[in-house]
C-alpha cells in the first residue's frame, strides 16, 4: 500500500515558483509519468471555455447602453456571413460588409466623415472579450484621444466581423485612421483576450503589414491603463508620421514603468 501511495503523489516541479509570475501552463508537475489529474481537468476546463469563446456573440444591449455612456454615436453593422459556422469556414466573408451595412455607411452626414480616427468594435474570435473590455479600455483610452486632440467618427458595432473589414469601414466614412478592437483567438490560458489594430489611411485590399497590433488586452495581460496610451501614442504617431505598420515604430514608453 505505501508503494502504491508513493507512486501516486504528485512530485512538484522545479520551476514551480515561476507560476506566481503567469497565468500560462508551465511546471505542472507529475505523478509517476503523467501529469496531476488536477493539471488534466484544468486543461480541459481551459479548452471549453476557449471553444465557449469562438461561439459566444456580442451583448449588442450592453454593449449599446456602454458606448452611448461616452456620448458618441454608434453604428451597428454586419459583415457578409450569414452566420458563426459560415463565419469559421469563409474568412474572406467576415472581411465584408453585407449590402445593409454599406448603405447605411453611405448614408452617415457629412459632419461625421473624415475624421481623425474611427472606432470599430467587432466580436472576432471572442465575443466574450469584447463584452468584458471594451468599455473598461474606452474609459481610459477616449479622454486620451481627446486630450490629444483628435476628431471620432461613430463608433462602429461590428457583428461577425474580421480584422480586415476595418478598412471597408475606414474608406467608406473617409476616416483618416482605423482603431479595430477585436476578440482575439482564445488560447489555453486566455479565453478573453482583445487585440486593437491601428491601421492609417484604410483602403479595402490592404494586407497586414500595414497595421500595428496591440495584443492580449485584458486584466491579466496587458490592461486597460497602459494598452490606452500605447493606443493613443501610435494613432497619434500614425497621424503625424502618415503611415502605420511594420514601417511605425513602438517607441512608447508605460509612465508606470519609469523611474527617477
Amino acid at each position: 500500500m505505501s508503494n502504491i501511495q508513493h507512486r501516486n503523489t504528485v512530485q512538484e516541479d522545479p520551476w514551480s515558483a515561476l507560476k506566481a509570475y503567469t497565468t500560462a501552463r508551465i511546471a505542472l508537475g507529475r505523478t509517476g509519468t503523467a501529469i496531476p489529474l488536477k493539471e488534466v481537468l484544468s486543461f480541459r476546463l481551459a479548452h471549453a471555455h476557449a471553444r465557449d469563446a469562438v461561439y459566444s456573440r456580442l451583448d449588442i444591449n450592453l454593449l449599446l447602453e456602454e458606448l452611448h455612456a461616452f456620448m458618441l454615436p454608434v453604428v451597428q453593422l454586419h459583415s457578409s456571413v450569414a452566420g458563426r459556422h459560415e463565419y469559421l469556414q469563409r474568412p474572406d466573408k467576415g472581411r465584408k460588409l453585407d449590402t445593409g451595412s454599406i448603405e447605411i455607411l453611405q448614408a452617415q452626414p457629412a459632419a461625421f466623415r473624415q475624421k481623425d480616427v474611427v472606432i470599430i468594435v467587432a466580436d472576432g474570435l471572442s465575443a466574450t472579450a469584447m463584452n468584458l473590455h471594451t468599455a473598461p479600455l474606452l474609459n481610459h483610452l477616449l479622454p486620451l484621444l481627446k486630450t490629444a486632440g483628435l476628431s471620432i467618427a461613430p463608433v462602429c458595432l461590428v457583428e461577425q466581423g474580421r480584422v480586415a473589414i476595418g478598412d471597408e469601414i475606414g474608406e467608406l466614412i473617409q476616416a483618416k485612421a482605423t482603431l479595430m478592437l477585436i476578440g482575439e483567438r482564445p488560447g489555453l490560458s486566455a479565453a478573453d483576450s482583445m487585440g486593437a489594430y491601428i491601421t492609417f489611411q484604410p483602403r479595402t485590399g490592404n494586407t497586414d503589414e500595414v497595421r500595428n497590433c496591440i495584443s492580449n488586452i485584458r486584466q491579466d495581460g496587458l490592461q486597460y491603463i497602459p494598452a490606452a496610451g500605447k493606443i493613443c501614442y501610435l494613432l497619434q504617431e500614425a497621424l503625424r508620421l502618415r503611415l502605420s505598420g511594420v514601417e511605425l515604430k513602438d517607441n512608447y514608453k508605460d509612465p508606470s514603468l519609469l523611474t527617477g
